[in-house]
């Protein structure tokens, strides 16, 4: 028994939390939104002229709205699990009235109010998505050609990628391996499930995305996801929803980076979908954000141009002026992560950096996870990437990192101007 709860207080913690949960496993967001190959074939075999018309199922959000309502009736508490809680219940609450308005102009609204949006504040509250994208596209376009001459080829088939997977997942999962699977209708190169990952059959891999793969999904999604979901008293960590979507896709993408796997044309593909989910929102329609994505880099086949406007538009409206924002949440949740584990260094406690690996949380959420763990409320995670694991190259990162942002980079550059002038 916990301490800090009396066991009325924790059962109805747990009941609360026991609802939430089923009423967010009605609210798929991303398999609501998806599309079926066929509108890709189509696309291509017309030309590339008319823009897709998607169909997507409705969902009824008053299971989920009722779940909620009677959650909140349990949740009189003022800990800190009991504001977490409450978070949880508002954006499910959203989540639901989401996806009560897919395909309408309502849906944006909703949208910006779970993930935020290209303009929204992000680290300083000074600056925005947008201008963090439009940065980093100004500074790797300059390095495109090069980057492209540096990458790895794309010559490794679904298959082969298979195996290579099937090898090495069970060195981090053991039993628990996720199923490798290949299939011809998904959109992406790749895609990953509680405990899948998907691979396109007609899609061509490098020994990068093999790693991106490897440290994006599996050793941070399903890891998370693993972790969460066998807590004993609050397996609703194990769920991934809007709420905690902008923490684990920060935290997915540091992976990536940390790892040597965030080559410069990925980090740049995720500034332009910022980029284009701001045309959207300002008019652009489906053909062109579809062009612009062709523009942005002469190495994109056009089945990912394809892709990434997809991503841009799903849900929304495909003529422009609703987009679905999802993607703007990587790169602030690359920021939240990696100024966090910054932070978390400084204290000389590593128990602060598996904290994130406890299940799928947000930033926001850490001083409940910290607070049920002294409680003894929450478990260790059992699953943990090899860079948390072994610490070393991490710490000496973070560390060194931390004291080059203390220095003025303007008065460092000043010293080289006469050099970089032309």
């Amino acid at each position: 028994m916990s301490k800090e709860f009396s066991a009325k207080e924790l059962e109805k913690l747990t009941r609360a939390a026991g609802m939430l949960r089923l009423a967010e496993a009605r609210l798929p967001v991303l398999r609501t939104l998806s599309w079926d190959r066929t509108l890709a074939d189509s696309f291509f075999k017309n030309d590339e002229r008319e823009p897709p018309s998607p169909i997507y199922p409705e969902i009824d959000p008053a299971p989920s709205l009722e779940l909620v309502f009677g959650a909140r009736a349990l949740l009189d508490g003022g800990s800190e699990a009991h504001q977490w809680l409450r978070r949880f219940a508002d954006t499910t609450e959203e989540t639901a009235l989401l996806l009560s308005v897919v395909g309408t102009p309502l849906f944006h609204g909703h949208s910006r109010a779970l993930y935020g949006g290209p303009t929204s504040p992000i680290a300083d509250g000074k600056s925005t998505a947008l201008d963090l994208a439009l940065r980093l596209d100004q500074l790797l376009t300059d390095f495109d050609a090069p980057a492209q001459k540096l990458e790895s080829p794309a010559t490794l088939t679904a298959t082969q990628l298979k195996h290579r997977l099937d090898q090495a997942l069970p060195t981090h999962f053991g039993a628990d391996a996720p199923r490798v699977e290949i299939t011809h209708n998904v959109s992406a190169k790749a895609a990953a499930g509680r405990d899948y990952i998907k691979l396109r059959d007609d899609a061509r891999f490098s020994d990068l995305d093999e790693t991106q793969l490897l440290q994006h999904e599996a050793l941070v999604h399903i890891a998370t996801g693993l972790n969460g979901a066998a807590q004993p008293h609050f397996p609703l960590l194990g769920e991934a929803f809007p709420g905690n979507a902008r923490t684990q896709e920060g935290l997915a993408v540091f992976a990536e980076f940390i790892s040597g796997a965030l080559d410069p044309r990925r980090f740049k593909r995720l500034a332009d979908r910022v980029i284009a989910i701001n045309m959207s929102a300002e008019g652009a329609n489906f053909l062109e954000l579809y062009t612009f994505f062709r523009e942005q880099s002469e190495a994109d086949a056009p089945f990912e141009a394809f892709e990434s406007a997809r991503r841009v538009v799903r849900g929304g409206l495909v003529n422009g002026g609703g987009p679905f924002t999802k993607d703007s949440i990587y790169l602030q949740g690359l920021l939240e992560v990696h100024n966090y584990l910054r932070a978390a260094i400084r204290t000389g406690d590593a128990s602060f950096i598996r904290l994130l690996f406890v299940g799928k949380i947000d930033i926001e959420d850490l001083g409940a996870m910290k607070f049920l763990r002294n409680a003894g409320l929450i478990k260790e995670p059992k699953y943990l990437p090899p860079w948390v694991t072994d610490l070393r190259y991490l710490l000496s990162y973070l560390a060194y990192s931390t004291f080059l942002n203390e220095i003025d980079l303007q008065s460092v550059a000043r010293r080289y101007d006469p050099l970089f002038s032309v």
